[in-house]
């Protein structure tokens, strides 16, 4: 029985006649592949890019609060065996009484750093906010590492160390906003949120003239009229702001805009240990200390360790 598919018909050469019909029909889809596979790669690309700039984390900014010195000169620590360090307990995350009761805290964990870069024994008392001065004007400790700030009225009293940190102020806005620079032209006729007569009111009226300050009398208060877009943004302290921005009162709708502003006539000149007026070997100890700390590369561990970001 004949069969009844159709025979491929040789040329003289052994070919066959639809063989060069066939494979240049191959050639042309197996290139529409090629390029289809190319267009497809290219947009997967594309979309990884984008979603990976979203997703993507603000990079890690730590300023460098002491100068790189190749090798620092070492103080007389001949006459310090230990130091008796005062700090507070209810300034979370900086000192404060873990779940189990211990004292824990970035300045506590700081003390105990500098402590070992110098090779004394650490003691770390906890005392009311209001009677860290007293008790070391009164000789009942060396330093007082608790977040003080490096005040006039402060430095009338005590001598400080170089500071360890600072609270700079920044804007914050909502994620779903759009809109251009965070600078005094590009907030122009824009409406900030700002606490009632505080330094960052007084910063936003000289700077910013032209942007429309609201101010409200509690952080909460201005903070619901961002999250209500009765405000288009809010300027604040940023440490403060960094929480709430990362907790759950915020319900992730905000992020800082632009960067730090660290103006020492309106937002202070940072924080420091202090000292008893004139000791300056237990200055010069810790200053060499933290500076230390700092190239090893344990001020940044213990930074990432208790702030969800950087505020700077």
């Amino acid at each position: 029985m004949a069969s009844k598919i159709p025979r491929l018909y040789r040329n003289g050469r052994g070919r066959s006649t639809i063989e060069p019909v066939l494979f240049a029909a191959c050639r042309r889809s197996l290139r529409l592949a090629v390029v289809a596979l190319a267009l497809l790669m290219a947009a997967m690309s594309v979309a990884t890019a984008q979603s990976e700039q979203i997703a993507r984390p603000a990079p890690f900014v730590l300023p460098g609060f002491w100068p790189t010195e190749p090798r620092l000169e070492i103080p007389d620590l001949s006459r310090i065996q230990s130091i008796r360090f005062l700090t507070e307990t209810g300034y979370p995350p900086f000192n404060y009484l873990d779940e189990e009761g211990r004292l824990v805290g970035f300045n506590v964990e700081l003390a105990r750093a500098l402590c070992v870069e110098l090779k004394v024994e650490c003691m770390i008392r906890t005392r009311a906010f209001d009677e860290l001065l007293p008790q070391l004007e009164a000789g009942r400790g060396d330093a007082v590492i608790a977040s003080l700030a490096m005040t006039e009225a402060a430095r009338a009293r005590v001598d400080f160390t170089d500071r360890y940190y600072l609270t700079p102020a920044r804007f914050v806005v909502r994620e779903d906003t759009g809109y251009g620079e965070m600078t005094p032209e590009g907030l122009a006729g824009r409406s900030i949120g700002v606490v009632a007569g505080t330094a960052h009111e007084a910063y936003l009226r000289q700077f910013f003239p032209d942007a429309k300050v609201v101010p409200f009398d509690t952080r909460e208060e201005a903070r619901q009229a961002l999250r209500g877009l009765a405000v288009e943004a809010l300027f604040d302290d940023a440490i403060s702001l960094m929480f709430w921005i990362n907790g759950t009162a915020s319900e992730g709708c905000c992020a800082f805009r632009g960067g730090a502003y660290h103006d020492a006539r309106h937002f202070g000149e940072g924080v420091g240990i202090a000292v008893i007026k004139g000791n300056d070997p237990m200055r010069k100890a810790l200053n060499y200390a933290l500076r230390k700390v700092y190239q090893s590369g344990k001020y940044e561990e213990l930074f990432l360790r208790y702030f969800p970001m950087s505020y700077y």
